[in-house]
């Protein structure tokens, strides 16, 4: 099937229509927004530039799409900032690249925090709507690069600053997000999820390392992430607390549910899974009653060759926690016809990642 959006547009202004064809750029299904971003690019068709390598991203965001252009300092130098949009959080909103004036932000991901910094960090701040990334505004407004370290989240973004003319790029803790970064021919600086919206306009290009910045004050990458464990010395000497590593985990499923539409679990009946499905189960069904509405089970999913011990597996366990689960099954033939685009879309030959 291909996913039609609701509303479709290229501007913060014009909205353009889209065709079936258009979106149907992969035979998967998006699982993340899409960004591209480019900083002190040399002349006129910046926008163009923008909307055309970031159509490459538009199996990410089949919901949305929008490009702002910003002038520079220096004359006939422009910045020009785009969004691929997959609706998850302030789905009636949200529409990017914000703007509000001064900041504008593309960014691909989900703030988890961001009623927390809503309500006391950012009180006060007129936002546009409920999306969980325009925190990300008022937060740089006040607190600068240092924001970055106070998102709970997973999320790649491209942030510019009309105040100073400077710039920052950030991607999570943990690298969740994918991001590239790569330089032109004349030096502009070019951002965004995916390998391939900057083969061909940029000159080298590199992974941008998770748990860094890049501002364009500094001119330099930094590491904002710094866990004691990243010490390769470092050996933890505490008796591990087995009520601590419960409510964690507990918490850590419990701010991935974070949605306004429904979301479901990968179940593979392996250790992890099950644990996280049995985890998701529980809370989806206690966030029904506590609102009053009517049960329904959690969709779980599991995919893998007919007759694979795996599906078996994921089987049992979603008989033995209560959800709806859905075995999805391919052939040997299926798998081989599909590596080229799995390959394409991961931009990766490792095998673990392929499998």
């Amino acid at each position: 099937c291909c996913l039609l959006p609701h509303r479709y547009g290229c501007s913060s202004v014009s909205r353009r229509p889209v065709t079936r064809d258009q979106l149907r750029t992969s035979p998967n299904q998006p699982t993340m927004c899409g960004i591209f971003a480019i900083f002190n690019y040399k002349g006129n068709d910046a926008r163009l530039q923008a909307i055309k390598h970031a159509a490459k991203l538009r199996h990410r965001g089949p919901d949305w799409c929008g490009a702002r252009v910003l002038p520079s300092k220096t004359p006939g130098v422009f910045h020009a900032l785009s969004h691929e949009r997959l609706m998850i959080v302030g789905t009636k909103e949200g529409w990017q690249p914000f703007h509000n004036g001064r900041l504008t932000l593309t960014i691909n991901g989900e703030i988890y925090n961001h009623m927390q910094l809503r309500t006391k960090v950012t009180e006060g701040y007129e936002y546009a709507g409920d999306s969980d990334c325009e925190v990300i505004l008022p937060l740089y407004q006040q607190f600068g690069k240092a924001a970055v370290d106070m998102l709970d989240g997973m999320y790649s973004f491209a942030l510019h600053d009309l105040s100073d003319d400077s710039y920052l790029i950030a991607r999570d803790h943990m690298g969740i997000t994918s991001l590239y970064h790569g330089w032109t021919a004349d030096g502009a600086h070019a951002v965004a999820s995916e390998l391939k919206a900057l083969t061909d306009i940029c000159e080298s290009i590199e992974v941008f390392p998770p748990g860094h910045y890049y501002s364009s004050s500094d001119r330099k990458l930094v590491r904002y992430y710094e866990p004691v464990w990243w010490d390769q010395q470092y050996l933890p000497t505490a008796t591990p607390e087995l009520t601590k590593i419960h409510d964690t985990l507990t918490r850590a499923v419990e701010k991935m549910l974070m949605a306004d539409v429904p979301y479901g679990v990968l179940l593979s009946g392996g250790l992890d899974s099950s644990l996280v499905a049995s985890i998701a189960s529980r809370l989806h069904r206690e966030r029904q009653q506590a609102l009053g509405l009517p049960p329904t089970k959690l969709q779980t999913f599991a995919i893998g060759l007919y007759g694979a011990p795996d599906l078996e597996a994921a089987q049992v366990v979603a008989d033995f926690i209560g959800t709806q689960h859905h075995n999805l099954h391919f052939t040997v033939e299926d798998g081989h016809d599909a590596l080229p685009d799995v390959i394409y879309h991961l931009e990766s030959y490792d095998v673990t990642t392929i499998r």
